[in-house]
């Protein structure tokens, strides 16, 4: 059986990973977050339901900023060429 394992990283190695996975040397990048959003209804109780918000992550990257910030890295410091 194979081991079941949880690998945890913040907003910044994360950043980071992708910069360095997309190959990235300059400028300014930060996490990029897209949403969705859907309502449904949900069983709550044993006969009640309950009107419901569902909001997916539809997408995860990066997006170019001009100042380095909490969840934002200059490339050209964690990938040099």
């Amino acid at each position: 059986m194979a081991e079941i394992r949880t690998i945890v990283v913040d907003f910044k190695e994360l950043v980071e990973a992708l910069i360095k996975q997309q190959n990235i040397h300059e400028g300014i990048w930060q996490l990029y977050v897209e949403f969705g959003i859907s309502a449904a209804n949900i069983q709550s109780g044993e006969n009640q339901v309950s009107p419901a918000a569902i909001v997916p992550i539809g997408k995860i990257g990066l997006t170019k900023v001009n100042a380095e910030g909490p969840i934002a890295i200059d490339a050209s410091k964690v990938n040099p060429k």
